[in-house]
């Protein structure tokens, strides 16, 4: 978790750093706005690959450094993605581009921060309400789920291609790291001296996790 962390925050003070170097420089060559639509996938650590759309929308302080927001939806609900974050999956991201522009192509690396959220994220057990539970053993809880809306940074590298000075193509690679903070969850624990179930509440650690997410799309500048 912490190598994560440092790595994290390396990149983007190198970022930065080229970033305010290079916007000294004058670069009215290139359009100064670039919205884009994108195909995207992500893979969780456990194994699972989710399929999503997405769009982007870039600002170019000049041909080297550009801010760039992006968003991405995953419509299939996840089943057990991360530490049994479930459903279905929205992510925000906005950060810094920075690279170098050749006639046809250009190669860059990027360190967006934002979030990533799971419409299923929180599970738990909560009593049942309104009917009394019958018979020993009966199992008097029902699931909970609960929206999940996380930190996440995605860390990685960018392609893109220029057919002409207005429409582009672009691949983008990298990590997206998760960071899941602590969480009080309850656990059902059968007590055979009453024969009933009863609640046990403990608390999940916090964890960061790497997860590899490609994108590619297509774009129009101006």
């Amino acid at each position: 978790m912490k190598r994560d962390l440092s790595f994290v925050i390396a990149a983007m003070a190198v970022c930065l750093l080229v970033g305010i170097i290079e916007v000294r420089a004058q670069s009215p060559d290139i359009p100064k706005f670039e919205v884009g639509a994108d195909f995207s996938t992500i893979t969780f650590a456990a194994g699972q690959t989710e399929l999503g759309l997405g769009g982007r929308l870039t600002y170019n302080l000049n041909k080297h450094v550009a801010l760039e927001g992006a968003g991405y939806f995953f419509p299939r609900k996840c089943q057990f993605c991360a530490r049994g974050n479930d459903g279905q999956i929205t992510e925000g991201l906005f950060g810094v581009r920075v690279g170098k522009r050749f006639e046809r192509w250009g190669i860059f690396g990027k360190v967006r921060p934002g979030v990533i959220s799971f419409s299923e994220g929180k599970l738990n057990l909560v009593p049942t309400t309104g009917i009394p539970p019958t018979g020993l053993g009966a199992f008097p809880f029902d699931f909970e789920f609960k929206r999940l809306t996380t930190l996440a940074v995605d860390v990685g590298g960018v392609v893109e291609f220029y057919p002409s000075k207005r429409i582009f193509t672009r691949l983008d690679f990298g990590d997206t790291i998760i960071h899941y903070g602590p969480r009080r969850i309850n656990s059902a624990i059968f007590d055979s001296t009453t024969n009933t179930y009863v609640l046990m509440p403990f608390t999940v650690p916090s964890q960061t996790r790497g997860n590899l997410q490609f994108s590619v799309g297509v774009g129009f500048r101006f």
